[in-house]
């Protein structure tokens, strides 16, 4: 069994920022690469960010320059830093692993970004 657990979403104003955090635990073997989604509002599910193993980093768009993953590998934890938050970055994010077992998906966690 896998657990992946999400934290640090919440409500914040326009320009802000916040950090979210996914710890993985159980038979999860050899953990490939880590990664954020996200699905707002009558949207489809969208990649944010991923990291690899050896660090590599891949981003969207919409939220380089502003956004920024990274991870611990001894701890299977990765985090994802947003600043300069806009109100389009209103969504559920979701964590998810790749692993030698298989992708694996957090519960997700909401990101309001609002006045």
């Amino acid at each position: 069994q896998v657990q992946l657990v999400e934290s640090g979403g919440g409500l914040v104003q326009p320009g802000g920022s916040l950090r979210l955090s996914c710890a993985a635990s159980g038979s999860i073997y050899t953990i490939i690469v880590m990664g954020w989604y996200r699905q707002g509002p009558g949207k489809q599910r969208e990649l944010v960010a991923s990291i690899s193993s050896g660090g590599r980093t891949n981003y969207a768009d919409s939220v380089k320059g502003r956004f920024t993953i990274s991870r611990d590998n001894a701890k299977n934890t990765v985090y994802l830093q947003m600043n300069s938050l806009k109100p389009e970055d209103t969504a559920v994010y979701y964590c998810k692993v790749d692993s030698t077992r298989g992708p694996y998906w957090g519960q997700g966690t909401q990101v309001t970004v609002s006045s």
